[in-house]
């Protein structure tokens, strides 16, 4: 739907807030943002179901920065969010939508992050506070966050935070929150626990329903039957066949993940894995990877890639057939979004046929099958997929006052690299990640530790190396 319904300008939004959307490039609502911000700026409480992707960030970020009081220096608005990923994404996005408003301070508190810092920035006050419910909840138990001012209270992807037993948590931190206040809540899906949540502390709260926003038929699914002897070299012959650019594979076991990387590296592939046990650091550095094209096959296990929602995601490839149908739809549905189109490639042997017909039944349809046979003409002979960037990380961050301008200025500056030879610049608290031209990355290492960034001489080195 098209048309002035779904202009922003019909929402009682400020001159300075519509001005801002135009800039980045928000043009229409999407039906999330049509069906639910009218409602959210009336003050009202909100139940909304919306799959990740479909712009219910924007949905609920205006909603609470119209509520805001930037001269008040007080945190007003807190949203809780399953995993650090997401609400590091939130917090970005929030902050690129509080650009027209005075000063606001965004903060996240998410665990496998030091105290410390966060017990500063939250000395220094805040606005608005995105985090995960459980550190959210040891800074409510230690006094270091005050809800006193809080007026809106945003659970985002509140069946996530449910699977993964957060329900003693959130409804903690909302008996801790003022009652005269705003409930957002948004979810992908509506199991009981959310109804229990809505009763327990929410205003009589409408109820909106979005369809999904990725079209099934923009998704082409093909799938495979194997034995279990061949199943992770049909994963190299899936890749070299369709040669994808950005693959994310799903196996059901952290093992299976690290057998798969092992089997694609030896054959020349960028391939990297993630799965539960991986410390925060290696985790952000496998993602950080991933997103900027370092990394051109993601091999995850279905609860460590909760919560990411990755840009122009050609392929999916289920290397396990999951017993959880709903879990299948989730997995394909990351890729083909917006207008891309997408490819979903599923392996499965003749014990887990039990599933798939689960899977058939949930969608309504029969699946697609193909033979082995087509991917090994040609296959062969092919070069293996290497990404296109490499990764530099250099020692220093936002604590040394690094900003990505800086690390751009260095690379095109003193060291001679064009614009176009540099990609996607991370800075992190403490360390910054830089995407750079696959060709030229040894050569930036290079020169880049032998020049200055802000002045400075800095450590780099190239992530891979390190693996």
């Amino acid at each position: 739907m098209t048309g002035p319904a779904t202009e922003f300008r019909t929402l009682p939004l400020s001159p300075e807030t519509l001005a801002n959307l135009a800039q980045l490039g928000y043009a229409q609502m999407t039906p999330i943002q049509a069906a639910s911000l009218p409602v959210a700026l009336l003050g009202r409480d909100l139940i909304a179901q919306a799959k990740t992707g479909s712009g219910k960030t924007a949905a609920f970020a205006l909603a609470l920065l119209a509520n805001l009081n930037p001269r008040r220096f007080a945190v007003q608005a807190l949203v809780l969010c399953p995993t650090r990923e997401l609400a590091d994404q939130v917090t970005t996005e929030i902050r690129r939508l509080a650009r027209a408003a005075e000063n606001i301070k965004v903060v996240t508190l998410c665990g496998g992050v030091p105290l410390r810092g966060q017990l500063a920035s939250l000395e220094h006050g805040a606005h608005i506070v995105v985090g995960t419910p459980g550190r959210i909840m040891d800074h409510l138990e230690r006094g270091s966050l005050d809800l006193e001012a809080l007026n809106t209270l945003v659970l985002d992807e509140a069946d996530r935070m449910l699977d993964m037993g957060f329900f003693d948590d959130i409804a903690k931190v909302a008996r801790l929150c003022p009652s005269a206040r705003q409930t957002l809540l948004f979810s992908a899906t509506y199991p009981e626990g959310i109804e229990r949540l809505a009763a327990q502390f929410m205003k009589s709260p409408q109820q909106i329903t979005v369809e999904a926003q990725h079209d099934d038929a923009k998704i082409r699914q093909r799938w495979y039957q194997v034995e279990d002897s061949e199943r992770l070299h049909t994963v190299s012959l899936l890749l070299n066949h369709f040669r994808p650019t950005s693959t994310l594979a799903f196996c059901n076991t952290k093992q299976q993940c690290r057998d798969l990387v092992q089997v694609l590296q030896a054959q020349g592939f960028s391939a990297l894995a993630l799965y539960g046990e991986l410390d925060q650091r290696e985790r952000d550095q496998v993602l950080v990877q991933f997103a900027n094209r370092s990394c051109s096959v993601l091999v995850a296990t279905d609860v460590a890639a909760r919560g990411l929602d990755i840009a122009q995601l050609e392929a999916v490839i289920n290397v396990d057939v999951t017993p959880d149908p709903e879990v299948h739809i989730h997995r394909i549905g990351r890729t083909g979004r917006g207008e891309a189109e997408g490819l979903a490639l599923s392996l499965a042997s003749m014990d887990e046929m039990g599933s798939v017909g689960k899977i058939e039944q949930l969608q309504g349809r029969e699946s697609e099958w193909h033979p082995l046979a087509e991917l090994a003409a040609g296959a062969s002979n092919a070069a293996p997929l290497t990404a296109p960037m490499a990764t530099l990380q250099i020692a220093g961050g936002r604590k040394e006052k690094i900003r990505a301008g800086d690390v751009l200025g260095a690379l095109t500056g003193e060291a001679g690299f064009t614009r176009e030879q540099v990609g996607k610049i991370n800075v992190n608290d403490f360390s910054t990640y830089v995407a750079v031209d696959r060709r030229i990355a040894r050569e930036a290492v290079r020169k880049l530790s032998a020049g200055r960034v802000k002045g400075k001489s800095v450590k780099v080195r190239l992530l891979e190396d390190a693996a």
